[in-house]
């Protein structure tokens, strides 16, 4: 676990290899504290920095076969490793050491890109042959380790983390508008390309060539749901089974391990098959926001040490710069900021920490799912009738009950569905946007996605949707960025092969029903937990910025950004101030778009503007 950055190839004027890739880690020191190594050849300069679990003193990297002719610097967590050494040292291989990295190495070596289909874990790594020059490269099948590149002239950039590219002498930082302006609606970079221009995410299930001054990327694996009714039964014990197995299998450490636990039943089911272990659990100074309660009398019940922290509004405010500084693009998700004091919180006890990610998109957790069950009335007519309901229902009063049932439910689920969030629409977005770009449909970045997933009936086709595009880019980018903000590893038992080669065949009803999110899953939880906590419905981790923008304090700490120079670059800012002043009255609730647009200015004031680091 840890950090890895590198570059392909000389550097234009005389600059120090070795120097350029010790400020390139530096920037991700961060990630590994336990220890770093270079890599400093005539065709690559590599870079790795551990925060060590298996084999705490053999496995430093970069890491070198026995032959010295590959070379890996690996950022993650193999849980089948030892499975996996068994089988190669059966062939002939022989270990110098007892860690998972070198297991890629070999697994490499006899298997090339195919050794992927064997790998239980996340991950992402590069190996580089030094004979034939060839780079390969890969990230886990679900995105959960980030992946970054960059081409600068000739020579290939990549690395665990953005930040250390500025380093890179070459490197030129410059604002993707475009990935600003899809940002505006989702609330996360949802583009392949970053906000950095010419900076891309190599994408969930896929691996990287680098040969001969040729990039390249294959896919390697397709995630698929294949119901199979077996009943409710054997589905539950089914899921229970995969769940204790991979909460077993996550805790495999020589470093102590605890667990993240909000009063939601994904971590406390997590947590109740965690014996023996240490919970965290933060919350808000407003009752209302507050989850503390809930996961104390579960720590009691289950007999486990729990850790608390209360975060005061202005410990949160302060901590906004530092977060989207660790998290290199911006995010709109105040839940990022929690996650990052649970980390720091759990850090001081324990070097690793389970969590829940993963559940809702695989099981059918997210409230907006029963929406196709609710518009079942609706849908079942013809498109026409459909189309002219909708038409009319536009023309009543805002106040009209009823009226955005009409409207959403004469849209295909392709039309009014782009994730768990839409914060601006397309019209809302060119209101106040300095310069729209024009690439403006949100249905172009859904597209390729419904088009894979067009056999699924619509829940389905929703929960393909967010584990491509919502899981990757917002909660797996805050899991991953504010857990290593801290030197923390965040390891995900539900976001697992194994757990999904289950949730693949549960059938739809078995998931979402009209009173249920996440049905059969919440069944097996109730084996382990009260029955308050496994029927607790969806409320991911409420924070009170709706409140906040109301009082004259955080108003005015948002409205000095929403006049500056640098908003004023992007945005007209008499409708930002439009939005601030009618939300402050209480004439609407623009707190997340308020919150988009501010989170991407704290962003921007650290990369590019007078906060640099």
């Amino acid at each position: 676990m840890g950090g890895f950055c590198g570059f392909t190839g000389g550097l234009a004027g005389n600059f120090d290899h070795r120097q350029v890739i010790e400020n390139m880690m530096g920037r991700i020191a961060h990630r590994g504290p336990d220890s770093r190594g270079i890599h400093c050849g005539p065709d690559i300069t590599l870079g790795a920095l551990r925060l060590s679990f298996l084999d705490l003193q053999g496995g430093t990297q970069p890491m070198y076969n026995e032959n010295k002719n590959l070379v890996i610097v690996y950022n993650g967590e193999i849980y089948n490793y030892k499975a996996l050494r068994a089988d190669l040292a059966a062939k002939g291989y022989k270990f110098s050491n007892f860690s998972d990295t070198e297991v890629l190495l070999y697994l490499y070596e006899e298997y090339g890109s195919r050794m992927l289909s064997l790998l239980r874990g996340m991950f992402a790594f590069v190996i580089y042959d030094i004979e034939s020059t060839r780079l390969f490269g890969a990230r886990d099948c679900f995105g959960v380790k980030p992946f970054y590149y960059s081409m600068v002239g000739e020579n290939l950039l990549f690395g665990s983390e953005i930040k250390s590219f500025l380093e890179y002498p070459a490197f030129v930082k410059e604002v993707n508008p475009e990935a600003l302006e899809h940002y505006l609606t989702f609330q996360y970079s949802v583009l392949p390309e970053t906000f950095f221009k010419g900076v891309y995410k190599l994408a969930p299930g896929h691996y990287m060539l680098f040969e001969g001054g040729t990039f390249t990327t294959e896919k390697y694996f397709e995630l698929k749901f294949e119901p199979v009714d077996i009943g409710l039964e054997h589905t539950v014990n089914a899921i229970d089974s995969a769940v204790q197995e991979s909460v077993q299998t996550h805790r495999i450490s020589d470093a102590p391990v605890g667990a993240l636990l909000s009063s939601g039943v994904d971590s406390s089911y997590v947590t109740a098959c965690f014996e023996n272990g240490k919970a965290f659990t933060v919350g808000f100074d407003y009752e209302a926001y507050n989850e503390i309660g809930y996961a104390k009398e579960l720590s009691e019940s289950l007999g486990i040490q729990h850790f608390t922290k209360t975060i005061t509004t202005e410990e949160y405010w302060e901590a906004l710069p530092a977060v989207q500084y660790y998290m290199d693009e911006p995010l709109a998700d105040p839940a990022a900021v929690a996650l990052y004091f649970a980390s720091k919180l759990a850090r001081g006890h324990v070097k690793a920490a389970l969590s829940g990610e993963g559940a809702d998109e695989f099981f059918g957790g997210y409230n907006i799912y029963q929406e196709p069950l609710d518009l079942k009335l609706l849908t079942s007519l013809p498109m026409p009738v459909r189309t002219f309901l909708g038409r009319i229902a536009q023309m009543l009063p805002f106040s009209i009950k009823g009226k955005n049932f009409f409207i959403r439910g004469s849209k295909t689920v392709e039309e009014r569905f782009i994730g768990n969030a839409r914060i601006f629409s397309v019209a809302e977005r060119k209101k106040i946007l300095r310069k729209p770009t024009g690439n403006d449909s949100p249905a172009l970045i859904t597209k390729p996605f419904y088009d894979k997933a067009a056999a699924y009936d619509d829940i389905t086709k929703m929960q393909y949707i967010d584990i491509h595009l919502w899981m990757v880019g917002d909660i797996l980018l805050k899991a991953d960025k504010m857990s290593m903000a801290h030197s923390l590893e965040l390891r995900s038992p539900l976001l697992d092969r194994e757990v999904f080669k289950v949730a693949s065949r549960i059938p739809t009803s078995l998931r979402v029903n009209k009173t249920d999110t996440k049905y059969a899953f919440r069944q097996a939880a109730r084996r382990h937990l009260p029955e308050q906590v496994a029927r607790k419905k969806k409320l991911g981790f409420p924070v009170p910025i709706r409140i906040w923008l109301r009082e004259e304090k955080y108003y005015n700490r948002v409205k000095e950004v929403f006049i500056s120079s640098d908003a004023r670059e992007y945005f007209n800012t008499d409708e930002l101030m439009r939005l601030l002043n009618t939300h402050k009255s209480g004439k609407a609730d623009n707190s997340r778009k308020i919150w988009s647009v501010y989170m991407f200015l704290v962003w921007h004031k650290e990369f590019f503007g007078s906060r640099q680091y």
